[in-house]
C-alpha cells in the first residue's frame, strides 16, 4: 500500500531537516576554520581542492539544463551556469574562486593545472555530477537544495576570514559575499520546482534521497582535506 505524500509544509520541512543535520557547516573541518584554528597551508590545500568542485557546478548544472523541457524552466537554471562561467572572461564565481586563490597565495595556474587535487576529492566530485547526469529532473534539482544553508555559511565564513586570517587580501572573498544573495535566490527557485514536482510521496523520498547524497559529497570533500591535514 503506498504511503500518502506528505503535505507541502511537511515536505519542506523534512527537506530542511536534511542539510540542518548532515550539511558541512557541522564538519569539524569547517568548525576549526571558522573558530581560526588553521594554518596558512591548510586554507591553501582548502582553496585547491574546493576548486575542483567550483569548477564542476557549472558542467552538472548544465547536465540539468539538458533535462529541463521549457523555456520557462532553462531560462531559470541557465542563470546559473552565468554566474559561474561568466557572461565574459574576467566575470563569475570560477574567476571569484581564483582570486580567493590569489589572495592566498595560490598560483592560478595551479588551480586550473588541477595538481595537487585529492583522490577523495576527485571521487567525491564525480558522485555528485553523475548524480545530476544520470538522476532524473527532480532528483538533480533536490540535490542543489543544499544551497538553503550557504547564505549563512558565507557569512560566518567571511566573518571568519575577516577576523582570523587577516594574512588573506580581503578583496579575495568576494566569492563568499557574492554567494550570499545568489545562494538565497537559487536555493528558493529550486525549492519552489523540487515541491512542486515531488507530488508523491516516492518522488518526495527519492528528493530527500538525494539531498542527502549531495551532503555526504561535500562532507566527503572535506573528509579528504582534512586527512591531509
Amino acid at each position: 500500500m503506498n504511503a500518502e505524500p506528505w503535505t507541502a509544509l511537511e515536505f519542506e520541512a523534512r527537506l530542511r531537516a536534511v542539510p540542518e543535520a548532515h550539511y558541512h557547516h557541522r564538519h569539524p573541518f569547517n568548525l576549526r576554520m571558522h573558530r581560526g584554528e588553521l594554518s596558512p597551508e591548510e586554507i591553501r590545500r582548502w582553496i585547491l581542492n574546493r576548486f575542483h568542485y567550483q569548477r564542476n557546478i557549472p558542467i552538472k548544472d548544465a547536465l540539468i539544463l539538458a533535462k529541463l523541457e521549457t523555456p520557462e524552466l532553462r531560462r531559470i537554471w541557465i542563470r546559473r551556469i552565468q554566474d559561474h562561467d561568466g557572461r565574459r572572461a574576467g566575470e563569475g564565481g570560477i574567476e571569484r574562486w581564483l582570486r580567493l586563490g590569489e589572495a592566498a597565495g595560490l598560483d592560478r595556474k595551479v588551480l586550473l593545472s588541477g595538481e595537487g587535487v585529492l583522490p577523495g576529492v576527485r571521487f567525491a566530485v564525480e558522485g555528485y555530477v553523475n548524480l545530476c547526469r544520470l538522476g532524473t529532473p527532480l532528483e538533480a534539482v533536490a540535490a542543489s537544495l543544499t544551497e538553503l544553508f550557504a547564505p549563512d555559511l558565507m557569512r560566518t565564513r567571511i566573518d571568519a576570514f575577516e577576523r582570523h586570517y587577516t594574512w588573506l587580501d580581503p578583496a579575495g572573498l568576494q566569492y563568499f559575499r557574492s554567494r550570499i544573495s545568489q545562494g538565497r535566490q537559487d536555493s528558493g527557485e529550486a525549492l519552489g520546482l523540487v515541491i512542486e514536482w515531488a507530488r508523491g510521496r516516492a518522488d518526495q523520498e527519492r528528493a530527500l534521497a538525494a539531498l542527502s547524497r549531495k551532503c555526504d559529497v561535500l562532507w566527503a570533500l572535506l573528509d579528504a582535506v582534512d586527512q591531509a591535514s
